[in-house]
């Protein structure tokens, strides 16, 4: 039975009554409930594009907030790639005292309400939480994503923002190329310092992978919009429709529009295929172009938007990450009766989060587990109608730590389908290393940095975000974008 927002809060309220007001011990707060998070009821969502998760109501805020046990060691920290003063704005949600729990966590990060919707809190700032591993399960951690989520929401909604000082002018001059999250976390911090920042962002809209990949129903991109005004508000120069590598060159930035220093975010938007009989049919899409064409086009509003989107019935998604789910969840939104995640190893190795493949199935979501892609076959106009995929079975551990999936011959299969879309994950964007002499780069095309400050083989030129690291988190983007904005300033003050 899924649980209206209306119970989850009563039930909330019930438990402050019983914990409010008391000197509570560890063992007091390990017995409080981990809160639900209140959500759209899956029958009604797949047939609109709002937001699937609510948000927590204050009550229920508050009772999760007071399950956190204040660790003197403050393991989750260490845990954080941005290194967010976690027990200190947890312990202000506590007792209600949002804006101040919204003005810590924005010493720190610059899209709280972003990484609190997105960013995989189990697999970062909740997998050391003490509640968890007392509790034996990381499931059971405090929830500090949804805390967070709520702080940053309250603050926005309340009107209770701040925006960070901005030091006295240093007179440099810094670009940075990329709008998605490792750029707008170094465009923070380097004009924090004092510096003019200009930001370049190849789209017409500034968010990177915040806006063209990631569907309105997981992250509405108003949130993405009233965050980055936050930048603008610091007096930061957003520049749209502009292809650093195309429309200027890195040598040009530098050697003819006089900035002294360069951040580089251009992410990793190539996606891979896997090179399979078939790819160039007709109803074969990358994740990334169907997921554009929905999220950045609003092909979805069909009364209003002017950009097409492929009529599905039965949908083969290939992959097992968070693209992929994203995908699967679009397309049932877009009208497919039928949409299939095909993936070659088990549930338990799926990349993705739990929470959202959760949702997939809750939404009607199909998996076909240990199957892999052999080819795409097509009538005779050269339209997809079916998919030959083979079975198989996990072996030994591979590189990345998970079991190898093995194929069993014999076992091929021709299996319906009209539309394909392939999710195994993107590599970096190559124009800029293409219009860049003397950038180095490693076989993957990822840039090749200095790993303590973030400095590509170019003077003057750093990097971050998942041009350097290949298709990572929203948050370890923004990691590296203040890890390479502090790199700058100490390199600024050199000149």
């Amino acid at each position: 039975m899924h649980a209206t927002i209306e119970e989850l809060d009563t039930q909330a309220k019930a438990v402050l009554a019983e914990y409010e007001g008391r000197e509570l011990k560890a063992k007091d707060r390990l017995q409080i409930p981990q809160q639900e998070m209140p959500s759209q009821d899956p029958q009604v969502r797949i047939t609109n594009m709002d937001e699937v998760a609510l948000g927590y109501t204050e009550a229920q805020v508050r009772a999760e907030a007071m399950r956190c046990l204040q660790c003197k060691n403050k393991p989750c920290i260490s845990g954080c790639p941005v290194a967010i003063d976690i027990p200190a704005f947890i312990a202000e949600a506590a007792v209600g005292n949002f804006a101040k729990a919204a003005a810590i966590i924005k010493e720190s990060s610059l899209l709280p309400s972003i990484c609190g919707r997105v960013c995989p809190q189990e697999s970062q700032c909740q997998l050391p939480c003490t509640v968890g591993k007392s509790l034996k399960d990381v499931d059971c951690a405090v929830s500090i994503g949804r805390i967070e989520r709520f702080v940053a929401d309250w603050a926005r909604e309340n009107n209770q923002e701040t925006t960070p000082e901005v030091g006295p002018a240093t007179g440099k001059r810094v670009a940075v190329v990329g709008s998605g999250p490792a750029g707008i976390s170094a465009a923070a911090d380097l004009r924090r310092a004092g510096h003019s920042v200009v930001m370049f962002e190849a789209l017409h809209k500034a968010g990177g992978v915040l806006v063209y990949g990631i569907p309105e129903f997981r992250l509405p991109k108003t949130i993405v919009e009233h965050e980055l005004k936050t930048l603008t508000n610091m007096g930061v120069d957003i520049r749209r429709n502009y292809l650093v590598g195309k429309t200027r060159t890195v040598k040009d930035l530098m050697e003819k529009d006089g900035f002294d220093a360069i951040f580089i975010g251009s992410g990793a938007g190539l996606p891979r295929f896997l090179n399979i009989k078939g790819e160039n049919y007709v109803g074969v899409f990358s994740a990334n172009e169907y997921l554009t064409r929905s999220n950045l086009m609003k092909a979805y509003d069909r009364d209003h938007s002017r950009t097409p989107i492929y009529n599905s019935h039965k949908v083969a998604v290939f992959g097992g990450g968070n693209v992929a789910m994203d995908a699967a969840r679009t397309a049932k939104r877009l009208g497919a009766e039928h949409v299939t995640i095909v993936y070659r190893r088990t549930e338990e190795e799926m990349p993705a989060r739990k929470e959202e493949v959760g949702h997939a199935k809750e939404e009607g979501v199909e998996f076909l587990l240990l199957h892999s892609p052999l080819s795409i076959v097509a009538d005779e106009k050269g339209k997809v109608n079916g998919v030959e995929l083979i079975t198989c079975e996990l072996g030994e551990p591979d590189a990345s730590g998970r079991r190898r999936p093995v194929e069993i011959p014999g076992s091929e299969k021709i299996y319906d389908f009209d539309t394909v879309i392939v999710a195994i994950g993107n590599d970096s964007n190559p124009l800029i290393h293409a219009t860049t002499d003397g950038l180095e780069v490693n076989k993957w095309g990822n840039f090749i940095v200095d790993e303590e400050t973030l400095a590509t083989s170019i003077k003057g030129v750093y990097a971050g975000g998942d041009i350097v690291l290949g298709a990572a988190t929203v948050i370890l983007a923004m990691g590296q974008g203040r890890k390479a904005a502090k790199a700058m300033n100490e390199y600024l003050a050199t000149l």
